[in-house]
């Protein structure tokens, strides 16, 4: 029977440590971006230091892999979070101030930026190491509950502070939140590390690298969904709010989107008990189901069939996400966990800006509607594909009861 994770201290203190950090961390995007149009009024200027952020998360994303294995995780946090935490307080400084440098903030997004690829992979990391086996599952639950949560009370709150007080004191909450997370991972005290290995860490990464290619499972999910970051960015983010503005308006589709959120929202409370035997399965499956609100905007669909196909899929994709995590946590071992989760992390990053690229020149040639409904065919083939492994068919989730 598996005991309900909180009521292990260390991961009640680091669930705390991920509430108070992921809250400010939602807070930051729409501050951000109203600090900086109200400082430069450019939009250029933004997309320089969003930029800033996401080109270092990539580059040191395998050397935060290394590390995380490397050395003791919760030091690795605690560092990583005092990073971002200072780079926040420098660049609310640099606005609160009134002195606003591009340079200056493109810096400060930039050590975020390289903090974020340290803290990405450790986080996975980490959870094994403060919870038994049998409450993983319970426990990835729990994480992506708080973080659903913090993804609708972040941007609200940050309105209310952007709109009262300005954006510089919503990212000084961040920075702020960083810091106290930082403590708090302070008092994390982890088992010994079952090994350590005594190479540089670049010849970690390809050690980690060799290591990745020899698990088909996770290559063929990790590449899969490489694809399917690229197909789901550039059509969700990038074509589907013009069509929902000519379909439904503004506020339908920011209703829409909420419905998505309350369905992820919702996966998190039913994961917790949920515990197929095959649970990577059922998450390729729900990844698929995330492809119906493509084809509802590609058909011009109204509002309740697109808020219902927004809830599915939000509720899919929360269970994607538990069902991933955990399989990772229960068939990689730990001294490869944090190199596999960045090697993950970064095909999905990777795709990001691949899928925003091309989604545009592709709506202008072929016209959004057509682009989406394609887009959504190669969602379902490509969260489907692993399924033809029998190593992935193979994996199976130990059944347990929850107290």
């Amino acid at each position: 029977m598996g005991e309900a994770p909180l009521r292990h201290r260390a991961f009640a203190i680091f669930y705390t440590g991920r509430l108070v950090s992921l809250l400010g961390s939602a807070m930051t995007p729409v501050a951000l971006s109203f600090a900086v149009l109200g400082s430069s009024h450019s939009p250029t200027d933004l997309g320089v230091v969003l930029a800033a952020g996401i080109v270092p998360l990539l580059a040191f994303l395998l050397v935060g892999g290394a590390v995380g294995d490397r050395f003791p995780r919760n030091r690795v946090l605690r560092l990583s979070n005092l990073g971002a935490g200072a780079a926040q307080l420098a660049a609310a400084a640099i606005l609160l101030t009134g002195n606003y440098s591009l340079g200056a903030l493109v810096a400060t997004e930039f050590l975020g930026g390289i903090c974020t690829a340290f803290t990405t992979p450790v986080l996975r990391g980490i959870v094994p190491q403060i919870v038994p086996p049998e409450s993983l599952r319970q426990a990835n639950s729990l994480l992506a509950t708080g973080r659903n949560i913090t993804k609708v009370a972040g941007p609200a709150v940050a309105g209310v502070l952007v709109g009262t007080v300005g954006g510089g004191w919503a990212i000084a909450a961040d920075g702020v939140s960083f810091v106290l997370a930082a403590l708090l991972y302070q008092a994390i005290t982890l088992p010994p590390a079952e090994k350590s290995e005594q190479h540089s860490v670049l010849h970690s990464v390809r050690i980690g690298w060799r290591q990745f290619w020899r698990i088909p499972w996770l290559w063929r999910v990790v590449t899969a969904f490489t694809v399917y970051n690229i197909v789901f960015t550039g059509g969700w983010l990038v074509l589907a709010p013009g069509i929902a503005q000519d379909t439904i308006g503004a506020a339908g589709w920011g209703a829409a989107l909420s419905v998505r959120a309350v369905g992820a929202l919702l996966a998190g409370l039913v994961m917790y008990r949920f515990a197929p035997k095959r649970l990577l399965p059922v998450g390729l499956v729900g990844a698929a189901l995330t492809a119906l609100p493509l084809f509802a905007l590609g058909t011009h669909a109204n509002f309740a069939v697109l808020a219902g196909t927004t809830f599915v899929a939000g509720f899919s994709a929360g269970v994607m996400g538990v069902a991933w995590d955990t399989t990772v946590q229960e068939n990689i071992p730990g001294h490869l966990l944090s190199r596999m989760a960045a090697f993950d992390d970064f095909g999905s990053y990777a795709g990001i800006p691949i899928g925003e690229l091309l989604a545009g020149p592709l709506g202008a040639a072929f016209g959004a509607p057509a682009v989406l409904l394609v887009g959504g065919f190669v969602l379902v083939a490509t969260a489907l594909s692993p399924l033809r492994s029998r190593a992935v068919r193979a994996l199976r989730h130990p059944p347990v009861r929850v107290p």
